[in-house]
């Protein structure tokens, strides 16, 4: 059997000396290295090597680590590449402008070697999973057309091809849902304790969906890619997930990435689960008001599976236990989701769902306690982080 290749890395820095350090570091645990100057050498060089992680400065002469990593996400084939920024800058100015650049991470001069070593790990694996799933996709198409060449033919000889017909279309649907429950296997991979939070979000995103008349297809494809929202946390250090006290701001600006690390994951799918699933990870927290992250959606530029999530996301997270928060009574998260209470208002949420949620809130409340509820108490709570 042949051995799986090695990932491969590519260092973008003009410091030598620096380049030397972190390639020494990672070619001793096994990693392929590659190194490049600048940002106009390491665009070339992404380009050409199509690497598996971009370590990239930001600080470079001429192309900064910005520009570079900008032309490296409008590049088709090195779109989907995770970019850790390794740089001396601190403030949130630049941080902000590389994520908006399409960063993934970020880790900051002088580099700690074992933070290094468990961010590059940690983002290998989301790409290792993000290609098996481009892999699957492929072969779930050729699945699609060689089956549908041979319903062709067939359905010029017998009259059962739409029995046929059917069975194809549930074997692929099969694959995907397979798929799916992967993916949700890696969102609950740093913190079990969310693990019933993840599949309580599918039945009741589903039981919403359900009271708002959408067509039966909709509804289970909303249930299969509701547990899927937070699967961008696995980029996250498990310091920052399950921090007892309150976050920093440059780890609440880190934390915030999830959403749209997690949308990359499951971005260009030829599956509806997987596209329902992208938008809702990318904006399930967006508000109403247009206060939310990442882009400041307001109202209807919202997705309305997105305004689901965000409203259900909010109630399971207020009723369970965290690290950094007691769980509350229904009694209580209704109070704060419809009243407020200055972190959680009103104005957050879509008011078509937010009526439909007074109106059939004791639904929330059955779901919750068939699907697992930890022991409840009624005081206060530490800010919300993500869900």
């Amino acid at each position: 059997m042949t051995a799986p290749a090695k990932p491969r890395l590519l260092v973008v820095d003009d410091d030598q000396m620096n380049r030397r350090i972190a390639i020494d570091l990672l070619a001793g645990h096994g990693y392929v290295c590659f190194e490049a100057g600048d940002g106009a050498e390491g665009l070339e060089k992404a380009k050409e090597l199509l690497p598996d992680l971009i370590l990239l400065d930001l600080v470079m002469p001429r192309m900064d680590g910005f520009e570079a990593c900008k032309r490296i996400r409008a590049y088709p084939p090195t779109s989907h590449i995770p970019i850790i920024i390794i740089t001396s800058l601190e403030d949130k100015a630049s941080r902000i402008r590389a994520l908006e650049a399409g960063a993934t991470d970020f880790i900051t001069k002088p580099v700690d070697p074992v933070e290094l070593m468990v961010r590059t790990r940690n983002l290998l694996e989301i790409k290792r999973f993000g290609d098996l799933l481009n892999e699957r996709n492929k072969g779930l198409d050729a699945q699609v057309a060689k089956r549908t060449s041979e319903l062709r033919h067939a359905l010029l000889e017998i009259t059962s091809a739409n029995e046929s017909l059917k069975e194809s279309k549930k074997i692929i649907k099969e694959s995907y849902i397979d798929t799916v429950h992967k993916l949700t296997i890696i969102a609950e991979y740093k913190d079990n304790d969310t693990s019933l939070h993840i599949k309580r979000v599918g039945y009741i995103c589903a039981h919403r969906a359900t009271s708002l008349g959408w067509p039966e297809d909709e509804i289970e494809n909303i249930f299969h890619a509701a547990p899927m929202h937070d699967i961008g946390k696995v980029a996250i250090p498990s310091d920052i997930l399950l921090k007892p006290e309150g976050l920093t701001d440059e780890e609440y600006a880190l934390m915030k990435t999830h959403t749209v690390i997690g949308a990359n994951i499951l971005k260009d799918s030829v599956s509806r689960i997987l596209n329902m699933a992208e938008r809702i990870a990318r904006s399930h927290h967006e508000r109403w008001d247009g206060k939310g992250y990442p882009s400041g959606l307001k109202e209807n530029e919202v997705p309305i599976e997105a305004n689901i999530m965000n409203i259900v996301d909010q109630y399971d997270a207020l009723r369970s236990t965290r690290p950094y928060k007691p769980a509350l009574t229904h009694e209580k998260v209704f109070k704060i989701i419809t009243k407020g209470d200055g972190r959680t208002m009103p104005s957050h949420f879509n008011p078509l769902l937010l009526e439909a949620f007074k109106a059939t809130h004791r639904e929330f409340a059955r779901i919750y306690a068939e699907h697992g509820e930890p022991r409840v108490t009624s005081t206060g709570f530490a800010p919300l982080r993500g869900g």
